[in-house]
C-alpha cells in the first residue's frame, strides 16, 4: 500500500498572467532548494500549520513570491511533523528562519513526548538543492547562516552541524546524531556541546542544520509489536550493513500497534545498478551535472517483506513521506508558476 499523490490544479485566468508566472519560474526553477523541516509537534496541527505559514507569509500577512509549502506530515504516534518547504536559495534562509522562530514560540521540549528520537523543538533543517544552477556547496553556505541566523532570532537556541555544512569533517548526519545522544530515550543536554550557540536550554533543545543531496523517507510497517523483529530487519538493510541497501539509515519504531522500519532514503552519488530491481530502476537525477540515484520504495518495501516473511511476520502498507527529489522539483514548479503558497492544501492523498 502506497501514499501517492493526487494532484488537480485550475487554470490561469488571464494568459498574461500565466506567461508571466510561466517566466518567472523559468528562472526560479533553476536555482530551487528544499527543506524538509522536522519539528517536535504532531498532535496539534493547528500549531504545525501555523509554523508552515510563518515560512510563506511576513509579519504583516504579505505572500513570499517563489516560496511553497508542498506537503505537511503529521505522525500523532511520533509527535513529529514533517513540513516540505521550497523556495529560491535567495530566499530560503529568511524562509526558513520565519517557521523556525514561530517553531520556537509555539514548542515547549519540557512537555514533549513521542516515541520518535527527538532533541530539539526544531530537531531538524536539512537544506536540498532541487535547481540546475544550486549545488551542495551553495545549500552548506545557507545552511551555516540559518544555523547562525536562529541564534540571533531567538536567544538561547542552539544548533549542530551536518554534511556539507559541517566542514571539514563533513560528518553525516547518523553519525552527528550518535555523537549527541540522539538516539537515547533521554539525553543529557548539559554533556552537549553545540557548534553554534550556548549550551542547550531544555525549552529549546538541540537543532541539526545541514546540507545534503536529496534525502527522502519511506516507512514500511509490519504486522506485529516484537521489536526485536523489526530491529533485525533494519540492521539487515541499512548502508552500514553487507549487503544493505546503499544510501539507507534505519530504525525500527513502535507505531500504532504494530513496529514501523522508518527509512531515510539517502541519495547516492552514481547512477545506481545498471538493471532494474523489484521490477523498477533507481530513480537518477542530477546536481551540477554530477549524477545521483536513490533506491526506490519499491524495493524497500520488497526487501523488508521478504526479512519480514522469513521470520513468520506479513507487512501492512509503505508510506512515502513527502516525495522523491524530482516530484519534489516538478510539483514545487507548478505550485510557484500557478502562485499557490498552501499547496498541501490542494493535494489529495489517496491510498492504491
Amino acid at each position: 500500500m502506497y501514499l501517492l499523490t493526487n494532484v488537480r490544479i485550475d487554470n490561469c485566468s488571464s494568459l498574461s498572467h500565466s506567461l508571466d508566472r510561466t517566466m518567472a519560474v523559468g528562472y526560479w526553477s533553476k536555482r530551487l532548494v528544499a527543506c524538509l523541516l522536522n519539528v517536535s509537534e504532531a498532535r496539534r496541527t493547528d500549531q504545525v500549520e501555523a509554523v508552515a505559514k510563518a515560512a510563506l507569509y511576513d509579519a504583516g500577512g504579505v505572500r513570499r513570491e517563489g516560496a511553497t509549502v508542498l506537503n505537511i506530515f503529521n505522525d500523532h504516534d511520533y509527535n513529529r511533523s514533517v513540513i516540505t518547504i521550497v523556495a529560491s536559495i535567495d530566499s530560503i534562509k529568511e524562509v526558513i528562519l520565519s517557521a523556525c522562530e514561530r517553531a520556537f514560540g509555539l514548542i515547549d521540549m519540557r512537555a514533549h513526548t513521542g516515541v520518535h528520537p527527538c532533541l530539539g523543538a526544531v530537531d531538524l533543517i536539512p537544506i536540498y538543492p532541487l535547481g540546475e544552477e544550486v549545488g551542495v556547496e551553495d545549500c552548506a553556505s545557507e545552511a551555516r547562516a540559518v544555523a547562525q541566523g536562529l541564534t540571533q532570532r531567538v536567544p538561547g537556541t542552539s544548533a549542530f552541524l551536518f554534511g556539507w555544512a559541517d566542514p571539514p569533517l563533513q560528518r553525516s548526519l547518523a553519525q552527528r546524531r550518535k555523537e549527541l545522544g540522539w538516539f537515547k530515550r533521554t539525553s543529557d543536554l548539559q554533556a552537549v556541546r553545540p557548534d553554534v550557540g550556548p549550551q542547550p536550554q531544555e525549552r529549546f533543545g538541540l537543532t541539526g542544520v545541514g546540507a545534503t543531496p536529496y534525502v527522502m523517507n519511506c516507512n514500511v510497517t509490519i504486522d506485529t509489536q516484537d521489536l526485536r523483529v523489526g530491529r533485525s530487519i533494519a540492521s539487515a538493510i541499512r548502508a552500514s550493513t553487507p549487503g544493505g541497501l546503499p544510501g539507507l539509515q534505519v530504525l525500527a519504531l513502535p507505531h500504532e500497534g504494530a513496529v514501523e522500519i522508518a527509512c531515510n532514503v539517502e541519495s547516492v552519488r552514481g547512477s545506481g545498478p545498471g538493471h532494474a530491481t523489484a521490477g523498477e530502476p533507481w530513480p537518477r537525477f542530477s546536481i551540477g551535472g554530477r549524477p545521483y540515484c536513490h533506491a526506490p520504495a519499491s524495493l524497500i518495501a520488497a526487501r523488508v517483506a521478504e526479512l519480514a516473511g522469513r521470520q513468520g511476520v506479513a507487512t501492512k502498507g509503505t508510506a512515502l513521506v513527502g516525495f522523491t527529489p524530482r516530484e519534489c522539483r516538478g510539483l514545487a514548479e507548478l505550485a510557484i508558476s500557478q502562485g499557490i503558497a498552501e499547496f498541501w492544501k490542494e493535494q489529495h492523498r489517496i491510498r492504491m
